[in-house]
């Protein structure tokens, strides 16, 4: 087991030389997330729909306006 340790310690470093360090974050930042056309896109269309869940627990998407035709 040793050598298997010893073996991945070797390639990280030779990985750090040619790479360099790990770049290490601020653990305290916000994540910034950037929304692009297709992400606002896809919210759109996911926008009709709503989520349902049936008596055995199964989720399942309903268009919006079948929710009124049922009512």
């Amino acid at each position: 087991m040793a050598h298997v340790l010893s073996g991945f310690m070797n390639l990280t470093e030779r990985l750090r030389f040619v790479f360099g360090p790990a770049t290490t974050l601020d653990t305290d930042a916000p994540v910034v997330h950037r929304h692009d056309e297709f992400e606002q896109a896809s919210e759109e269309e996911l926008s009709h729909f709503v989520v349902e869940s049936d008596s055995e627990g199964h989720h399942y998407a309903v268009r919006r306006e079948e929710l009124g035709k049922r009512s």
